[in-house]
């Protein structure tokens, strides 16, 4: 790894949750129905910084070379010169298709701050990144523990849908957040080796408006 990479994560280290006294700001959220191996959150609008990685295979490769062009952001890497804070989650999104593990592409995202959100700084061009606004989500949302990879987030994924399986939400559709099929979130630095945590996060359908309530089978008689 080179020598600018570690320095990076370093600096990760450093600032990232249960290495420090302060907490990192995260997106606010609502459980509007918890189980002991998931739960559902309502979402209000979240601003992200994003970079997209199309032609990569590895999760593990696109979520660390996404990061090191957000690091970068965050450091001053745009117009302003603006140092950014350093938020969580890191949000990897897999984007799905024929290739291995499951998937044809990522989008790596890090939350942008409540003070950046209606206005983060422009990135530089060579970062190759861009803003990214969600509006309000519902979201299911299964943690697990120790480091995310390529072998390992695809059970995590499939368990979760499996609990979704037997809810309230078995007959609500996953919803396609530009054809998404599940995000990672990780929540702790790489040099972090016990006590980290990490979600599984799947956006699904439901009314926003009456806070995410599932939607109820619909019966139809055979005459």
């Amino acid at each position: 790894m080179k020598m600018g990479l570690w320095l990076l994560l370093f600096f990760w280290c450093v600032a990232a949750r249960g290495f420090t006294a302060f907490e990192l700001e995260e997106p606010q959220y609502t459980v509007v129905h918890a189980e002991s191996d998931f739960e559902v959150r309502f979402y209000r609008e979240i601003s992200w910084m994003s970079t997209a990685s199309p032609q990569e295979i590895s999760f593990e490769k696109a979520t660390r070379q996404g990061f090191h062009r957000l690091f970068q952001y965050i450091q001053g890497g745009n117009l302003n010169s603006s140092r950014i804070p350093m938020t969580v989650p890191l949000l990897t999104s897999i984007v799905p298709g024929a290739g291995p593990f499951d998937s044809s592409g990522y989008v790596v995202r890090l939350y942008l701050p409540s003070e950046f959100e209606d206005s983060p700084p422009l990135p530089l061009p060579e970062l190759k990144l861009h803003a990214d606004r969600w509006g309000s989500h519902c979201i299911a949302v299964r943690k697990f523990s120790g480091f995310a990879k390529d072998n390992n987030i695809v059970k995590e994924a499939a368990n979760l849908a499996i609990s979704l399986s037997n809810s309230p939400w078995a007959h609500s559709s996953f919803d396609s957040q530009e054809d998404y099929a599940y995000s990672i979130a990780q929540y702790n630095s790489p040099f972090r080796i016990i006590g980290r945590v990490n979600e599984v996060w799947a956006i699904i359908t439901g009314s926003v408006s009456e806070q995410c309530q599932p939607k109820l089978a619909v019966l139809k008689s055979v005459s």
